[in-house]
């Protein structure tokens, strides 16, 4: 009998640590931007749909904090541009030195565009005006400013050419409102609602890209894609704005559980529906979108779903 007591009792010891294990954590961005309520509503699904696991999405410093919250186990799954995967994953850039070998995607989730604002009377019209101004560049180790610097560099503009401001998205809106700032650069799914609000308040303008920046930028950073911002987007927007985009990729550890990563997986693109709801970015949530941009292997779970639909992966997204 006392070996039959033990014997529960060294299972619920054993079971323990696997409850815990699945109290999951998503890393995404400041309140400002869409990483926050799309990793709220991807907690919610997860409670809803996945027996035994639950989430909680939680603020941080957005892409490159993201990766090494992964890395050291902190999070269990983070949503990061492509770039700043790519870049940790191989060791490159802002990681040079510090590879962070087991970084692997679910998915990519929906493309950022990068915004550049401001007033509609300002006189700022293309990159080459931005020389001399006072421009906000992104938080400090932010997607934003990462892809805010390889478009401006690419360009032939540095940081000497002008007065960089390292400001988030809710800072940069109220700068550029205030007239502390003469343009910031938003990294983000669009429409965002920092932007959105700015317009109710101000004029504002967004400035385009020529084909040549486009070409120059795709050139410097191969993750970039062209992409229009849609005539309508914001107040005020009359007509399409070219610029250029990077895929946002839900990223987890190598060592995320094969059956949890298959589970999320496969409910991020078959219950697409709840995430709409929270946020339109996700209406680019698809397969599709997934496999054509995902710049790093993804996880075994993922990969399990997506061969079972029969999607064509690329061969460097596999481990």
């Amino acid at each position: 009998m006392n070996a039959m007591k033990y014997a529960v009792a060294a299972s619920l010891i054993a079971t323990a640590p696997l409850a815990a294990a699945q109290q999951l954590s998503i890393a995404t961005g400041g309140t400002g931007g869409v990483y926050y309520p799309l990793g709220g509503g991807l907690a919610e699904m997860i409670n809803s749909h996945i027996e035994g696991a639950s989430a909680v999405a939680e603020v941080t410093g957005a892409s490159v904090e993201n990766m090494g919250l992964v890395w050291r186990g902190d999070s269990d799954l983070a949503f990061a541009l492509a770039d700043t995967v790519y870049q940790a994953y191989n060791g490159t850039g802002d990681f040079e030195g510090r590879q962070l070998d087991n970084i692997r995607a679910l998915a990519s989730v929906y493309p950022n565009a990068v915004q550049l604002v401001t007033l509609a009377d300002s006189g700022v019209e293309s990159l080459e005006d931005l020389r001399g101004k006072r421009v906000s560049v992104g938080a400090p180790g932010s997607g934003t400013e990462l892809n805010a610097r390889a478009l401006l560099e690419a360009n032939g503009i540095t940081y000497d050419d002008f007065t960089p401001q390292r400001l988030n998205f809710n800072e940069t809106a109220d700068a550029i409102r205030d007239g502390d700032i003469d343009a910031g650069f938003w990294s983000v799914g669009p429409p965002t609602s920092s932007i959105l609000n700015l317009a109710t308040t101000r004029d504002i303008r967004l400035v385009g890209l020529s084909e040549e920046e486009v070409a120059n930028a795709r050139e410097a950073e191969p993750v970039f894609a062209p992409y229009d911002l849609r005539a309508g987007l914001y107040e005020g927007m009359d007509e399409a704005v070219q610029t250029i985009g990077i895929p946002n990729v839900l990223a987890v550890s190598s060592e995320m559980d094969e059956e949890l990563a298959y589970q999320i997986t496969k409910m991020l693109f078959e219950q697409t529906d709840e995430l709409i709801a929270v946020h339109p970015a996700a209406n680019d949530t698809t397969v599709e979108f997934s496999i054509d941009s995902t710049p790093v292997p993804f996880h075994d779970g993922a990969l399990r779903y997506y061969e079972e639909i029969g999607a064509e992966v690329q061969d460097h997204q596999r481990p």
